[in-house]
């Protein structure tokens, strides 16, 4: 791949990506939200090796024009670029289907356009609901139990679909709960720790009987990169997760086991999905990523999900990182 275009390149996963791409010595255009700051977001905060070794394209994936200018030039793309708060999405659902549905549409439109080589949409565990059967495979039927899912399942369609009426080389990667640096406190690891982190013993939080397969970052950004070299992921779906599962609850505890302290769990009403949007069971196979781009998680298990929660909290609990998180505020 001469050059690869990666869409979301300012946000949690997008930012460890760009780094692990310009440390393997692939050319990156990094396209990352338009905002009058000039602000990157955390590649602002890339380290020295990283920092003026890619190019940056500042826009909006919503923007058709604005997509294939970015794209010309571009040999692969990795899509991440979405709304991604479920919360957020049953206020303001309008938003997701304009970011999510459509700015896939246009993607996926300007690839076929341009003739890239490959397009790699992301997905999320989030669009199989609560599991009807474990572990889940790819043939796991869709639900759609949040908007925001709703707009996942209409986005990766949007994708098979120019595969299978245009021939666009398109593949559909599935990651399951990816945690670790960078992410926002939307998601319930960085609410954990940050919360302690911060001096707080009572930690509040929504439901905790609900289980996850948590994946660590650096074995997401690896199967994105496993998918670029693969071309029997190329009009399928493959899910990326560690094969592990583990509730809520129990996550809470394993945190506090590790940062060393003793903690009381607070129920917090805004925090709860409504009923029938939580989604109460996610179970990953990764069989087919094993089969199909020979990728393993390295941090899989229990021992591989305490390793990646240190050094998760490892970098929380710097100072400098934990001041930019608003600790015990609810974040949508």
């Amino acid at each position: 791949m001469t050059k690869i275009l990666v869409t979301g390149a300012d946000g949690f996963i997008g930012s460890h990506l760009v780094e692990t791409l310009v440390r393997a010595g692939h050319d990156v255009r990094a396209f990352v939200l338009y905002n009058s700051f000039n602000s990157l977001g955390w590649l602002d905060d890339s380290p020295a090796d990283i920092r003026g070794h890619f190019e940056v394209f500042a826009g909006d994936v919503r923007d058709p024009y604005g997509v294939k200018t970015a794209m010309r030039g571009c040999d692969a793309v990795l899509h991440l670029a979405a709304l991604i708060a479920i919360p957020y999405s049953y206020h303001s659902p309008d938003s997701y289907v304009d970011t999510n549905i459509k700015g896939t549409l246009n993607i996926v439109q300007a690839a076929r356009e341009l003739g890239v080589s490959r397009v790699i949409h992301t997905s999320t565990s989030e669009v199989y609901g609560t599991a009807r059967f474990v572990p889940i495979t790819e043939e796991h039927p869709l639900q759609g139990q949040s908007p925001y899912s709703a707009t996942k399942i209409g986005a990766d369609q949007i994708a098979l679909s120019f595969h299978a009426a245009f021939g666009t080389p398109v593949a559909v990667i599935r990651p399951f709960n990816t945690y670790g640096p960078r992410q926002s406190t939307r998601a319930v690891i960085p609410t954990i720790i940050t919360q302690i982190a911060a001096g707080e013993r009572r930690i509040k939080l929504g439901a905790l009987t609900p289980t996850r397969d948590f994946s660590f970052v650096a074995d997401t950004v690896a199967g994105f990169i496993a998918a670029l070299g693969s071309d029997a992921v190329v009009g399928t779906v493959t899910n990326l997760g560690s094969g592990f599962e583990i509730s809520v609850g129990d996550t809470v505890k394993l945190i506090a086991e590790v940062m060393g302290v003793d903690i009381e769990i607070e129920s917090d009403a805004a925090r709860l999905r409504p009923q029938r949007s939580e989604v109460e069971r996610l179970f990953a196979s990764n069989a087919k990523a094993a089969q199909l781009m020979g990728w393993k998680p390295a941090y899989g298990g229990l021992n591989g999900f305490r390793r990646g929660l240190a050094e998760t909290i490892a970098w929380f609990t710097q100072p400098e990182n934990l001041g930019r998180y608003k600790a015990g505020q609810y974040t949508i």
